[in-house]
Protein backbone atom coordinates (compact mmCIF):
# COMPACT_ATOMS: atom_id res chain seq x y z
CA UNK A 1 0.00 0.00 0.00
CA UNK A 2 1.55 3.22 -1.07
CA UNK A 3 1.53 6.61 1.04
CA UNK A 4 -0.57 9.45 -1.12
CA UNK A 5 1.95 12.07 0.70
CA UNK A 6 5.01 10.52 -0.97
CA UNK A 7 6.38 7.91 -2.84
CA UNK A 8 6.91 5.44 -0.11
CA UNK A 9 5.05 2.17 0.22
CA UNK A 10 4.10 -0.20 2.63
CA UNK A 11 2.93 -3.97 2.71
CA UNK A 12 -0.91 -3.95 3.17
CA UNK A 13 -1.27 -6.05 5.99
CA UNK A 14 -3.42 -9.56 6.46
CA UNK A 15 -6.91 -7.82 7.37
CA UNK A 16 -6.25 -5.23 4.58
CA UNK A 17 -5.79 -7.71 2.09
CA UNK A 18 -8.78 -9.73 3.49
CA UNK A 19 -10.85 -6.55 3.15
CA UNK A 20 -10.13 -4.86 0.44
CA UNK A 21 -8.35 -7.73 -2.10
CA UNK A 22 -5.03 -7.64 -3.56
CA UNK A 23 -3.64 -6.35 -6.71
CA UNK A 24 -2.09 -9.67 -7.22
CA UNK A 25 -5.55 -11.35 -7.21
CA UNK A 26 -5.45 -12.00 -11.27
CA UNK A 27 -1.92 -13.73 -11.31
CA UNK A 28 -2.38 -15.58 -8.38
CA UNK A 29 -5.64 -16.76 -10.14
CA UNK A 30 -4.19 -17.72 -13.38
CA UNK A 31 -1.57 -19.57 -11.22
CA UNK A 32 -3.98 -22.17 -10.15
CA UNK A 33 -6.08 -22.49 -13.31
CA UNK A 34 -5.48 -26.11 -15.21
CA UNK A 35 -2.84 -25.96 -18.34
CA UNK A 36 -3.02 -28.34 -21.27
CA UNK A 37 0.79 -30.09 -22.21
CA UNK A 38 1.11 -31.68 -25.64
CA UNK A 39 2.84 -35.22 -25.19
CA UNK A 40 4.10 -38.03 -27.53
CA UNK A 41 4.42 -41.49 -27.61
CA UNK A 42 5.71 -44.38 -29.45
CA UNK A 43 6.40 -48.09 -28.93
CA UNK A 44 6.19 -51.40 -30.74
CA UNK A 45 2.05 -53.13 -30.74
CA UNK A 46 2.35 -56.06 -28.54
CA UNK A 47 -1.60 -57.36 -28.36
CA UNK A 48 -3.76 -54.89 -28.88
CA UNK A 49 -3.05 -51.38 -30.52
CA UNK A 50 -5.33 -50.20 -27.09
CA UNK A 51 -3.33 -51.93 -25.04
CA UNK A 52 -0.19 -50.83 -26.53
CA UNK A 53 -1.41 -47.37 -26.08
CA UNK A 54 -1.80 -47.63 -22.54
CA UNK A 55 1.14 -49.37 -22.06
CA UNK A 56 2.79 -46.08 -23.34
CA UNK A 57 0.57 -43.66 -21.15
CA UNK A 58 -2.37 -43.00 -23.39
CA UNK A 59 -5.28 -43.74 -21.38
CA UNK A 60 -7.62 -46.46 -23.00
CA UNK A 61 -10.52 -43.34 -23.00
CA UNK A 62 -8.37 -41.28 -25.11
CA UNK A 63 -7.51 -43.53 -27.64
CA UNK A 64 -11.05 -44.55 -28.57
CA UNK A 65 -11.72 -41.71 -31.51
CA UNK A 66 -8.51 -43.22 -32.41
CA UNK A 67 -8.89 -46.85 -32.58
CA UNK A 68 -12.30 -45.98 -34.48
CA UNK A 69 -10.55 -43.80 -36.89
CA UNK A 70 -7.80 -46.32 -37.75
CA UNK A 71 -10.77 -49.05 -38.49
CA UNK A 72 -12.31 -47.14 -40.82
CA UNK A 73 -9.06 -48.14 -42.96
CA UNK A 74 -7.68 -51.36 -41.52
CA UNK A 75 -8.74 -54.09 -39.61
CA UNK A 76 -7.04 -53.99 -36.02
CA UNK A 77 -7.87 -57.59 -35.27
CA UNK A 78 -6.51 -59.39 -38.29
CA UNK A 79 -4.12 -56.51 -39.98
CA UNK A 80 -2.34 -55.38 -37.05
CA UNK A 81 0.12 -57.72 -35.26
CA UNK A 82 3.10 -57.73 -32.72
CA UNK A 83 6.13 -55.85 -33.99
CA UNK A 84 3.95 -53.26 -35.89
CA UNK A 85 4.89 -49.73 -34.42
CA UNK A 86 3.00 -46.62 -33.55
CA UNK A 87 3.86 -43.18 -32.48
CA UNK A 88 1.13 -40.89 -30.72
CA UNK A 89 0.70 -37.17 -30.54
CA UNK A 90 -1.77 -36.22 -27.39
CA UNK A 91 -2.71 -33.37 -25.67
CA UNK A 92 -4.10 -33.55 -21.51
CA UNK A 93 -4.98 -31.07 -18.99
CA UNK A 94 -3.35 -30.74 -15.22
CA UNK A 95 -3.57 -29.31 -12.44
CA UNK A 96 -1.00 -26.50 -10.90
CA UNK A 97 0.11 -29.62 -8.70
CA UNK A 98 0.46 -31.92 -11.41
CA UNK A 99 -2.37 -33.97 -11.47
CA UNK A 100 -4.29 -35.31 -14.54
CA UNK A 101 -7.56 -33.82 -15.43
CA UNK A 102 -10.08 -35.42 -17.50
CA UNK A 103 -8.93 -38.32 -20.27
CA UNK A 104 -7.20 -36.27 -22.82
CA UNK A 105 -7.35 -36.95 -26.25
CA UNK A 106 -5.23 -37.71 -29.59
CA UNK A 107 -4.47 -34.99 -31.77
CA UNK A 108 -2.69 -37.31 -34.61
CA UNK A 109 -1.40 -40.92 -34.71
CA UNK A 110 0.34 -43.32 -37.18
CA UNK A 111 0.66 -46.78 -37.49
CA UNK A 112 3.76 -48.92 -39.53
CA UNK A 113 2.25 -52.24 -40.07
CA UNK A 114 3.39 -55.02 -42.07
CA UNK A 115 0.21 -55.88 -43.50
CA UNK A 116 -1.08 -52.61 -44.55
CA UNK A 117 2.20 -50.40 -44.78
CA UNK A 118 2.30 -46.82 -43.00
CA UNK A 119 -1.49 -45.57 -41.90
CA UNK A 120 -1.37 -41.87 -40.50
CA UNK A 121 -4.96 -39.77 -39.10
CA UNK A 122 -4.64 -36.12 -38.46
CA UNK A 123 -6.91 -33.96 -36.26
CA UNK A 124 -8.60 -31.50 -38.70
CA UNK A 125 -12.06 -29.11 -39.00
CA UNK A 126 -13.09 -28.30 -42.70
CA UNK A 127 -14.87 -24.70 -42.43
CA UNK A 128 -18.18 -25.71 -42.56
CA UNK A 129 -18.23 -28.60 -40.40
CA UNK A 130 -18.63 -28.06 -36.20
CA UNK A 131 -15.89 -29.75 -34.81
CA UNK A 132 -12.73 -31.47 -35.70
CA UNK A 133 -12.47 -35.29 -36.42
CA UNK A 134 -10.04 -37.78 -37.72
CA UNK A 135 -8.97 -37.48 -41.34
CA UNK A 136 -6.72 -40.16 -42.94
CA UNK A 137 -3.53 -38.59 -44.62
CA UNK A 138 -5.08 -38.73 -47.97
CA UNK A 139 -7.32 -36.32 -47.44
CA UNK A 140 -10.43 -39.21 -46.63
CA UNK A 141 -12.19 -39.15 -43.71
CA UNK A 142 -11.55 -41.64 -41.11
CA UNK A 143 -15.11 -42.94 -40.57
CA UNK A 144 -17.24 -45.43 -42.23
CA UNK A 145 -19.66 -44.35 -44.89
CA UNK A 146 -22.91 -43.01 -44.52
CA UNK A 147 -23.99 -46.39 -45.89
CA UNK A 148 -22.82 -49.45 -46.48
CA UNK A 149 -24.50 -52.33 -49.09
CA UNK A 150 -26.83 -54.67 -47.12
CA UNK A 151 -25.40 -58.03 -48.39
CA UNK A 152 -21.88 -59.29 -47.11
CA UNK A 153 -21.42 -60.59 -50.24
CA UNK A 154 -22.47 -58.30 -53.04
CA UNK A 155 -23.33 -59.66 -57.13
CA UNK A 156 -25.22 -57.20 -58.61
CA UNK A 157 -27.77 -58.92 -61.02
CA UNK A 158 -29.63 -56.27 -62.32
CA UNK A 159 -28.79 -52.36 -62.65
CA UNK A 160 -30.12 -49.04 -61.64
CA UNK A 161 -31.90 -47.49 -64.81
CA UNK A 162 -34.01 -48.29 -68.17
CA UNK A 163 -34.29 -52.15 -68.48
CA UNK A 164 -36.90 -54.35 -70.23
CA UNK A 165 -39.37 -56.06 -67.89
CA UNK A 166 -38.20 -59.07 -66.79
CA UNK A 167 -40.96 -60.96 -66.87
CA UNK A 168 -41.28 -60.27 -70.33
CA UNK A 169 -37.86 -61.74 -71.43
CA UNK A 170 -37.84 -63.99 -74.27
CA UNK A 171 -35.82 -66.46 -72.06
CA UNK A 172 -37.82 -67.19 -69.63
CA UNK A 173 -39.06 -69.71 -70.89
CA UNK A 174 -36.40 -72.22 -70.77
CA UNK A 175 -35.52 -71.04 -66.96
CA UNK A 176 -39.03 -71.68 -65.48
CA UNK A 177 -37.49 -74.38 -62.98
CA UNK A 178 -34.68 -72.24 -61.83
CA UNK A 179 -35.46 -71.32 -58.13
CA UNK A 180 -31.73 -70.43 -56.55
CA UNK A 181 -30.60 -72.50 -53.26
CA UNK A 182 -32.52 -71.75 -50.65
CA UNK A 183 -30.18 -71.34 -46.99
CA UNK A 184 -31.90 -71.37 -43.60
CA UNK A 185 -33.37 -68.25 -42.39
CA UNK A 186 -32.48 -68.67 -38.36
CA UNK A 187 -35.18 -68.39 -35.84
CA UNK A 188 -36.63 -65.00 -37.01
CA UNK A 189 -40.71 -65.44 -37.61
CA UNK A 190 -41.83 -66.02 -41.20
CA UNK A 191 -44.30 -63.09 -41.57
CA UNK A 192 -46.43 -61.93 -43.73
CA UNK A 193 -44.94 -63.52 -47.07
CA UNK A 194 -46.26 -63.96 -49.94
CA UNK A 195 -46.40 -66.35 -52.68
CA UNK A 196 -43.05 -67.14 -54.33
CA UNK A 197 -42.96 -66.43 -57.90
CA UNK A 198 -41.41 -69.41 -59.84
CA UNK A 199 -38.75 -69.46 -61.88
CA UNK A 200 -36.28 -66.87 -63.59
CA UNK A 201 -32.77 -66.65 -64.98
CA UNK A 202 -30.08 -67.10 -62.46
CA UNK A 203 -27.84 -64.12 -61.27
CA UNK A 204 -24.94 -63.36 -62.61
CA UNK A 205 -21.96 -65.59 -60.78
CA UNK A 206 -19.78 -62.03 -61.03
CA UNK A 207 -19.82 -58.74 -59.10
CA UNK A 208 -20.00 -56.11 -61.69
CA UNK A 209 -18.40 -52.62 -61.07
CA UNK A 210 -21.08 -49.77 -60.90
CA UNK A 211 -18.94 -48.69 -64.42
CA UNK A 212 -20.43 -52.00 -66.04
CA UNK A 213 -23.95 -52.12 -64.49
CA UNK A 214 -26.32 -52.15 -67.64
CA UNK A 215 -23.75 -51.93 -70.22
CA UNK A 216 -25.47 -53.29 -73.02
CA UNK A 217 -23.93 -56.71 -74.88
CA UNK A 218 -24.55 -58.48 -77.51
CA UNK A 219 -26.95 -60.86 -75.29
CA UNK A 220 -28.51 -58.15 -73.54
CA UNK A 221 -29.85 -56.05 -77.01
CA UNK A 222 -31.03 -59.79 -78.07
CA UNK A 223 -33.04 -60.04 -74.87
CA UNK A 224 -34.64 -56.73 -75.12
CA UNK A 225 -32.09 -54.85 -72.62
CA UNK A 226 -30.11 -51.09 -73.10
CA UNK A 227 -28.31 -48.79 -70.89
CA UNK A 228 -29.73 -45.61 -69.33
CA UNK A 229 -29.62 -43.17 -72.08
CA UNK A 230 -30.81 -45.44 -75.17
CA UNK A 231 -33.98 -44.06 -75.35
CA UNK A 232 -36.93 -46.17 -77.07
CA UNK A 233 -35.14 -49.17 -77.97
CA UNK A 234 -37.08 -52.22 -77.21
CA UNK A 235 -34.98 -55.19 -78.99
CA UNK A 236 -37.12 -54.60 -81.98
CA UNK A 237 -41.00 -54.81 -80.59
CA UNK A 238 -39.66 -57.30 -77.75
CA UNK A 239 -40.25 -56.33 -74.24
CA UNK A 240 -41.54 -52.38 -73.29
CA UNK A 241 -38.57 -50.77 -71.09
CA UNK A 242 -39.34 -49.56 -67.86
CA UNK A 243 -37.09 -47.43 -64.95
CA UNK A 244 -35.67 -50.09 -62.34
CA UNK A 245 -35.09 -47.50 -59.42
CA UNK A 246 -32.73 -49.56 -57.63
CA UNK A 247 -30.16 -52.73 -58.15
CA UNK A 248 -30.84 -56.07 -57.38
CA UNK A 249 -28.47 -57.93 -55.51
CA UNK A 250 -28.12 -61.64 -56.31
CA UNK A 251 -28.15 -64.34 -53.24
CA UNK A 252 -29.70 -67.30 -51.73
CA UNK A 253 -32.59 -67.24 -49.91
CA UNK A 254 -32.46 -66.97 -46.36
CA UNK A 255 -29.20 -64.80 -46.58
CA UNK A 256 -29.49 -62.16 -43.83
CA UNK A 257 -30.21 -58.64 -45.13
CA UNK A 258 -27.76 -55.85 -43.32
CA UNK A 259 -29.70 -52.19 -41.91
CA UNK A 260 -27.42 -49.78 -44.90
CA UNK A 261 -26.91 -46.88 -41.75
CA UNK A 262 -28.27 -45.64 -38.69
CA UNK A 263 -32.23 -44.81 -39.01
CA UNK A 264 -35.45 -46.02 -38.04
CA UNK A 265 -37.49 -48.12 -39.41
CA UNK A 266 -40.80 -46.27 -41.64
CA UNK A 267 -42.53 -49.50 -42.74
CA UNK A 268 -42.67 -53.06 -42.91
CA UNK A 269 -45.17 -54.77 -44.73
CA UNK A 270 -46.27 -56.94 -47.88
CA UNK A 271 -46.21 -54.02 -50.20
CA UNK A 272 -47.21 -54.93 -53.62
CA UNK A 273 -44.60 -55.63 -55.90
CA UNK A 274 -42.25 -55.38 -53.55
CA UNK A 275 -43.16 -58.14 -51.61
CA UNK A 276 -42.41 -58.24 -48.20
CA UNK A 277 -40.99 -54.42 -48.18
CA UNK A 278 -38.37 -52.62 -45.43
CA UNK A 279 -38.22 -48.32 -45.54
CA UNK A 280 -35.45 -47.17 -43.01
CA UNK A 281 -35.42 -43.13 -42.81
CA UNK A 282 -31.89 -41.84 -42.15
CA UNK A 283 -32.18 -39.34 -39.93
CA UNK A 284 -28.91 -38.10 -39.51
CA UNK A 285 -27.41 -39.05 -42.05
CA UNK A 286 -28.03 -35.73 -45.00
CA UNK A 287 -26.12 -36.22 -48.70
CA UNK A 288 -24.70 -33.08 -49.99
CA UNK A 289 -24.56 -31.21 -53.06
CA UNK A 290 -25.44 -32.31 -56.25
CA UNK A 291 -28.75 -33.96 -54.96
CA UNK A 292 -31.66 -34.98 -56.83
CA UNK A 293 -34.53 -33.06 -57.69
CA UNK A 294 -33.03 -29.85 -55.70
CA UNK A 295 -31.64 -27.12 -57.57
CA UNK A 296 -30.28 -25.30 -54.77
CA UNK A 297 -27.92 -27.73 -54.04
CA UNK A 298 -29.00 -28.19 -50.17
CA UNK A 299 -28.69 -31.33 -48.06
CA UNK A 300 -31.33 -33.83 -49.40
CA UNK A 301 -32.80 -36.75 -46.93
CA UNK A 302 -31.66 -40.18 -47.19
CA UNK A 303 -33.87 -42.96 -47.57
CA UNK A 304 -33.30 -46.94 -48.23
CA UNK A 305 -35.42 -49.25 -49.42
CA UNK A 306 -35.65 -53.37 -49.58
CA UNK A 307 -37.66 -55.71 -51.66
CA UNK A 308 -38.48 -59.04 -51.76
CA UNK A 309 -37.26 -60.33 -48.34
CA UNK A 310 -38.59 -63.37 -47.70
CA UNK A 311 -39.28 -62.82 -44.16
CA UNK A 312 -38.65 -59.60 -41.51
CA UNK A 313 -36.16 -59.67 -38.99
CA UNK A 314 -38.13 -59.91 -35.00
CA UNK A 315 -38.39 -56.92 -33.86
CA UNK A 316 -38.12 -55.15 -37.07
CA UNK A 317 -41.71 -52.73 -37.56
CA UNK A 318 -42.78 -49.21 -37.73
CA UNK A 319 -40.61 -46.89 -35.17
CA UNK A 320 -37.41 -49.59 -34.78
CA UNK A 321 -34.21 -47.65 -34.60
CA UNK A 322 -32.22 -49.85 -36.25
CA UNK A 323 -28.01 -49.30 -36.15
CA UNK A 324 -25.76 -49.79 -39.54
CA UNK A 325 -25.10 -53.70 -39.83
CA UNK A 326 -28.05 -55.04 -37.41
CA UNK A 327 -29.83 -58.11 -39.72
CA UNK A 328 -33.41 -56.57 -40.82
CA UNK A 329 -34.61 -59.39 -43.01
CA UNK A 330 -34.25 -62.01 -45.19
CA UNK A 331 -32.96 -62.62 -49.03
CA UNK A 332 -36.73 -64.31 -50.57
CA UNK A 333 -38.63 -63.35 -53.53
CA UNK A 334 -41.71 -62.32 -52.78
CA UNK A 335 -43.62 -60.11 -54.72
CA UNK A 336 -43.11 -59.37 -58.25
CA UNK A 337 -39.50 -61.22 -58.57
CA UNK A 338 -38.17 -63.64 -60.98
CA UNK A 339 -35.97 -65.86 -58.38
CA UNK A 340 -34.47 -64.70 -55.36
CA UNK A 341 -32.64 -61.41 -55.07
CA UNK A 342 -32.54 -58.46 -52.88
CA UNK A 343 -33.81 -54.98 -54.33
CA UNK A 344 -32.42 -52.27 -52.97
CA UNK A 345 -32.91 -48.37 -53.34
CA UNK A 346 -31.46 -45.15 -51.92
CA UNK A 347 -33.69 -42.56 -52.19
CA UNK A 348 -32.93 -38.90 -51.83
CA UNK A 349 -35.39 -36.57 -50.77
CA UNK A 350 -37.89 -39.25 -52.51
CA UNK A 351 -36.02 -39.36 -55.71
CA UNK A 352 -34.44 -42.87 -56.31
CA UNK A 353 -30.33 -42.63 -56.99
CA UNK A 354 -28.21 -45.48 -58.34
CA UNK A 355 -26.66 -47.42 -55.19
CA UNK A 356 -24.08 -48.31 -57.17
CA UNK A 357 -22.48 -44.63 -57.36
CA UNK A 358 -23.91 -42.86 -54.67
CA UNK A 359 -22.17 -40.70 -52.57
CA UNK A 360 -23.22 -42.12 -49.21
CA UNK A 361 -21.34 -45.53 -50.04
CA UNK A 362 -17.70 -43.68 -49.83
CA UNK A 363 -15.80 -41.76 -47.23
CA UNK A 364 -16.16 -37.54 -47.77
CA UNK A 365 -12.87 -36.51 -49.85
CA UNK A 366 -11.70 -33.13 -49.00
CA UNK A 367 -10.54 -31.45 -52.32
CA UNK A 368 -9.33 -27.91 -53.63
CA UNK A 369 -8.71 -25.32 -50.23
CA UNK A 370 -9.74 -27.71 -47.64
CA UNK A 371 -7.35 -29.87 -48.88
CA UNK A 372 -4.57 -27.67 -49.26
CA UNK A 373 -5.04 -27.01 -45.76
CA UNK A 374 -5.09 -29.87 -44.37
CA UNK A 375 -1.99 -30.58 -46.01
CA UNK A 376 -0.48 -27.75 -44.60
CA UNK A 377 -1.71 -29.63 -40.71
CA UNK A 378 0.13 -32.84 -41.75
CA UNK A 379 3.23 -30.58 -42.70
CA UNK A 380 2.83 -29.08 -39.16
CA UNK A 381 2.49 -32.09 -37.22
CA UNK A 382 5.23 -34.19 -38.87
CA UNK A 383 7.23 -30.55 -38.39
CA UNK A 384 6.69 -31.06 -34.42
CA UNK A 385 7.83 -34.56 -34.69
CA UNK A 386 10.83 -33.95 -36.30
CA UNK A 387 11.98 -31.13 -34.08
CA UNK A 388 11.05 -33.75 -31.06
CA UNK A 389 13.23 -36.10 -32.38
CA UNK A 390 16.13 -33.79 -32.98
CA UNK A 391 16.06 -32.38 -29.20
CA UNK A 392 16.47 -35.50 -27.60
Amino acid sequence: MCSVAGPLCFAATPEETRLLGSDREDAQFLSYMPFTRTLAVSGVVQGSLSASAEAAGVTPSAMLDALAAFASAIDLERDLRDGDRFYIRYERTYTVQGDAVGTGRVLWAELRTQAKGTLAIHRFRPLKASADSFWLSTGQAALPAGLKLPLDTVTVSSGFGMRADPFDQPMRGSLQQWRGKVTPAGKAPIARMAVKPLGGPPPSPLTNPASLVNVPTAAGIDAGLVAPGLKGFNGAGRAPMMMHEGVDLAADAGTPIHAAGDGVVKGAELKGGYGNWIEIEHDELLAVAPTIGKADGKPAKITTVYGHLSAFAAGIEPGTKVKQGDVIGYVGSTGRSTGPHLHFEILQNGHPTNPMISQMLRAEQLKGGELVRFKKVIAKDLGERQHEAGSI
